[in-house]
Formats: structure tokens, C-alpha cells, sequence
């Protein structure tokens, strides 16, 4: 199994550059940073994690920015996003910003994904939530046509453009991959529709996993990676992980000041 770190990267705590120095030097594997554009002050949207939401959801960078400082700093460190909101993104922006990403770091390139929890952030965006799954089909579709085709074009009940040259294309063949999130009872449909693999988080909707990755992996007909990401950095767990058949584990690592985190990346790293 391999081990990176999943984290919200914000002007509280380490720096994208230095995070992704430490981790690769402790022989972590990868860094997949959070994604909230914004977060609207008068909100209803229940926070699936409990009753006060973080602080560190209001003030996280911008991921592909963030990865890309890290990306500059490192030579084999994979560099993700768990998850980009990818209902409130562009399609044809996001896959240059993503293959620009593969670029610059060779090939090292992770798209997770997911249509997100805050239906008044969506809004902000124009994103209805009632629609947000078959939108995030659509644009994940689209992406991945101006991904690998010369003159690319994509039409959807949401997604419309006929053929446009969309460049700089990925470094890695076919594309780089993307992984889904969510553990609900469809979220199989959408990675065996338009995902290269499953992304869920550690302790929500994950219980009988090994079930559940034997049923992935038998309705899939191509290899089906399982990344699970906020995972608390105790041994039972890693353990226990690893005989489900997790392919990549992501420690959480709490927003903290450099000094903390480099602590606490230690500790990950004597883990491993």
C-alpha cells in the first residue's frame, strides 16, 4: 500500500512548497489538498463532519496553484486534488489547469473529484444542487475529451462546445486519472461510468470495506484504484486498510503551523 497526506492548505499553516519538501523527503508518496472556492456566511447546508464547520474550510487555497508550488519542489511526489468541486469549475478551464499540473510535475498529476456538500456555494457558482451529480458526469466527460482528442468536442444535456483545439494535453497516457469521491449507493454508477477509481473518506459510508472494494473491482473490466483519504494515522487502521485491499492511504494532516506539521509528519513517517 502506498501512504501521502490529505490536507486543507491555508495562510494558518505550513506552505505548499515546504509541505511538499518534508513529505517527499520523509518518503510520502503524495499530497491531495481540499477544495472550497468560498463559503457563504448565511448558510443552511448541513456540514457532514458535525455541527461547527472548521475554520480552516473558509480560508484553503486555491488547490491547483497550491500543487503546483509543491510540484515545483519535488521530483516524484503525486500531486491531487481530494476532492476539486469540480460542479463549480469550468470544464474547459479545469482540464488546462489540470494537464498544465501534469506538466509541470511530469506525469504526477491526480484528479479526484466530487459535486460537494454546500448547496449555497454551489449557487454562487450557478450550479443548481438538484442536478450537480449529472453536471459533474458531463464535465468530467468533457475533460476528459480535451484531454485526448486533436480537436475536441462535447454535447450534453449541460456541457455544450463543438470542436476546439485545447492544449497543453497530459503528460500521462491516456490521461491523468481521476478519482471519484463519495460512498453513497450510487457512487459505484458514477466510477464505473466516468472514473478511473475510488476515492472515499475514512469514516463515512466506508464501513465493510472489503466488501465493498471486491464489488467495485468484480464490476469493473479494467484495474480499479481505491485511495482513501483522511485516514487517522493509527497502526489497527493501516492495518486493516491494507488486508481490504486499499491501494493508497492519506493521513489527515490537521492545518498547523510548519514547526507542528513537520512534527507530525515525522510521525507518519515512523508509521510507515
Amino acid at each position: 500500500m502506498d501512504y501521502g497526506v490529505s490536507t486543507f492548505v491555508t495562510d494558518d499553516g505550513i506552505g505548499p512548497a515546504a509541505l511538499g519538501r518534508a513529505l517527499e523527503e520523509r518518503g510520502l508518496g503524495s499530497l491531495f489538498l481540499a477544495e472550497h472556492s468560498h463559503i457563504p456566511v448565511e448558510r443552511t447546508s448541513p456540514w457532514p463532519g458535525g455541527d461547527e464547520l472548521p475554520r480552516h474550510y473558509y480560508r484553503t487555497f486555491d488547490p491547483f496553484v497550491a500543487l503546483a508550488a509543491a510540484a515545483a519542489v519535488t521530483e516524484r511526489l503525486r500531486v491531487g486534488t481530494g476532492i476539486a468541486l469540480v460542479v463549480q469549475r469550468d470544464p474547459i478551464h479545469l482540464a488546462k489547469e489540470v494537464a498544465t499540473l501534469d506538466r509541470v510535475s511530469n506525469g504526477r498529476a491526480v484528479l479526484g473529484v466530487g459535486a460537494g456538500w454546500n448547496r449555497e456555494e454551489m449557487r454562487n457558482h450557478g450550479t443548481d444542487p438538484t442536478t450537480r451529480m449529472r453536471l459533474l458526469r458531463e464535465r468530467v466527460l468533457a475533460i476528459k475529451a480535451l484531454w485526448t482528442q486533436d480537436e475536441a468536442e462535447f454535447h450534453g444535456e449541460f456541457v455544450d462546445f463543438g470542436p476546439v483545439f485545447s492544449y497543453p494535453k497530459p503528460v500521462r497516457t491516456p490521461h491523468p486519472p481521476v478519482l471519484v469521491g463519495g460512498a453513497g449507493p450510487t457512487t459505484f454508477d458514477r466510477v464505473l461510468d466516468f472514473g478511473d477509481g475510488w476515492m472515499p473518506l475514512y469514516g463515512r459510508g466506508t464501513d465493510n470495506l472489503p466488501a465493498r472494494i471486491t464489488e467495485l473491482r468484480e464490476r469493473a473490466n479494467r484495474p480499479m484504484q481505491v485511495t482513501m483519504f483522511g485516514v487517522p494515522p493509527e497502526p489497527e487502521i493501516v492495518a486493516e486498510l491494507a488486508a481490504a485491499g486499499v491501494d493508497e492511504a492519506l493521513f489527515n494532516l490537521p492545518t498547523q503551523s510548519e514547526l507542528e506539521s513537520l512534527r507530525r509528519l515525522d510521525r507518519f513517517a515512523e508509521l510507515i
